[in-house]
């Protein structure tokens, strides 16, 4: 009876971990929208305040390193870029714009106090 009970189990649980994978990676709604902002350092951005033309330098080689960059808003909001593929870093769309105006449009989401956007295009701004 007990193995019965124990195999029943490792079969219902052999069912269920597909399931289980595919909400892992599910895709959250979001909201089209398309924001123009400076692109920032996250790192020195947040900590320091350093910004603008004459952080470039750095900005660019803390991107190569592998720090984020984000997207500062007029009115303040720091946009993180994301993506819905696992392991698809997004430091590259944005690391020709380093300190500079841009325009990008996306899905926007907010979750856990936390912008993100999931850049569809990105151009320099005027």
């Amino acid at each position: 009876m007990l193995k019965r009970i124990l195999a029943t189990t490792a079969v219902l649980a052999f069912c269920a971990l597909p399931s289980l994978a595919a909400q892992a990676h599910e895709k959250m709604a979001g909201d089209e929208m398309t924001i123009t902002g400076q692109v920032v350092d996250l790192n020195c951005n947040t900590t320091n305040g350093a910004s603008g033309a004459g952080h470039k330098a750095c900005a660019q080689a803390c991107a190569k390193a592998g720090v984020p960059l984000g997207v500062l808003s007029s009115d303040g909001t720091i946009y993180l870029p994301v993506s819905s593929k696992p392991g698809d870093p997004q430091n590259s769309k944005l690391l020709p714009f380093a300190e500079s105006k841009v325009k990008v449009t996306g899905t926007h989401r907010f979750v856990s106090g936390l912008h993100t956007i999931e850049i569809k295009t990105v151009t320099a701004a005027t």
